[in-house]
C-alpha cells in the first residue's frame, strides 16, 4: 500500500535543541505533528540509541511516526518507526535487512540522477533539496529550486518530501509544485515557540489542500 505522509515533516535535530528531546516532541505532537525525524550527528551510538528509545516511546503510542536519521540499526533497536538515509549512508536495501517488514524507508537526493535512482529503488518516500537556501547544514548542497519539484513530480508516484530553506511563508508553493511534505528544522525549531510555529505550519497546509481539492 502507498505511503501517504502528512503535510509538515518536522526534523528534530539536536543541535537546535535548547530543550530536551523528549519534552519538544512531546509539545510538537501536542500541536498535531505526526511525522518526526530525530537527527543528531554528534552523538555516540549508544546516546542515539538510547535518546532514540525514549522518543520512539513518547511518539509512537501517540500515533506519531517516529524517523531516526541515517541509522537502521539504532531505529530497529529503538522501536522507531523507520528510517531516513542519506547518499553516504547504507543503501535502501541493505537497511531494509536491518528492519521489520513494516519500517519506513525514506531516503535523500539533491539532483535528478540520485532522485532517479530512489525511484528505482524500494524506498517508501523520497525527500529532494535544499529547495532554497539552508542554514542547517554547514555543507550544504547546491539549491535544486521549486522547478526540480515540478519535474521530478513527473517520474514517481511516490511521495516526495522537499527539505532545505522552506518557512511558513513558502511551504504552500512548495506543495503547490508537487511536494507532498515539507520538512522543516530551522524555521520551527528556532521558533519563539516552536509548538505554535508547528500549529501554523499545519493550518496554513491543510489550507492549501483544500483549495486544491476545490
Amino acid at each position: 500500500m502507498r505511503l501517504v505522509l502528512p503535510g509538515l515533516y518536522v526534523i528534530l535535530d539536536a543541535a537546535l535543541l535548547t530543550l530536551p528531546e523528549t519534552q519538544v516532541a512531546a509539545s510538537l505532537a501536542e500541536a498535531g505533528v505526526r511525522l518526526l525525524q530525530y537527527r543528531n550527528k554528534q552523538a555516540s551510538a549508544r546516546e542515539l540509541l538510547e535518546k532514540s528509545r525514549a522518543l520512539a516511546g513518547a511518539l509512537v503510542p501517540r500515533n506519531v511516526t517516529f524517523i531516526v536519521n541515517d541509522r537502521p540499526d539504532v531505529a530497529a533497536l529503538a522501536g522507531a518507526s523507520g528510517v531516513h538515509l542519506g547518499q553516504d549512508d547504507l543503501g535502501v536495501e541493505a537497511a531494509r535487512t536491518l528492519m521489520d517488514a513494516n519500517s519506513i524507508v525514506g531516503v535523500s537526493t539533491h539532483n535528478e540522477v540520485q532522485f532517479r535512482a530512489a525511484v528505482s529503488s524500494s524506498a517508501d518516500y523520497i525527500a529532494i533539496g535544499p529547495i532554497f537556501a539552508t542554514s542547517s547544514k554547514s555543507n550544504p548542497d547546491p539549491v535544486v529550486g521549486l522547478e526540480t519539484i515540478r519535474r521530478v513530480r513527473r517520474l514517481t508516484d511516490k511521495p516526495i518530501v522537499a527539505i532545505g530553506g522552506i518557512t511558513l511563508e513558502r511551504a504552500p508553493e512548495v506543495i503547490a509544485a508537487g511536494a507532498n511534505s515539507v520538512a522543516v528544522i530551522s524555521d520551527i525549531l528556532r521558533a519563539a515557540n516552536p509548538a505554535e510555529r508547528a500549529r501554523q505550519y499545519i493550518d496554513s497546509l491543510e489550507r492549501t489542500n483544500h483549495a486544491a481539492a476545490v
